[in-house]
């Protein structure tokens, strides 16, 4: 299992915009990858959003971030304060309920 992870700084008060736009152009975007699992958004009280993505390989979940990053660019760009970061690994640990 493979992680990728973005993560930006949005402008105060643009966490609505924010969701609305990833759940119309980012999910599409993400889930359309070879070997997707899984999607999370988490918009932390600071105004950091981080996305969190999941595959079945370490190839999947680069291709997400490249496709994520340039969406990112071309969408979401006036509502965050900078460019956002990318990372993908493999997940060392998890667990379940």
């Amino acid at each position: 299992m493979y992680a990728a992870i973005r993560q930006a700084k949005a402008k105060t008060g643009k966490a609505e915009e924010l969701a609305r736009r990833i759940k119309e152009g980012a999910i599409p975007i993400i889930s359309d990858v070879e070997g997707f699992m899984a999607y999370y958004v988490v918009y932390a009280p600071d105004d950091t959003v981080t996305a969190i993505s999941v595959f079945n390989s370490f190839a999947g979940a680069e291709e997400a971030n490249r496709r994520a990053i340039a969406w990112i660019e071309q969408d979401l760009a006036p509502l965050l304060t900078g460019p956002a970061t990318a990372v993908a690994g493999p997940v060392i640990v998890h667990t379940l309920a």
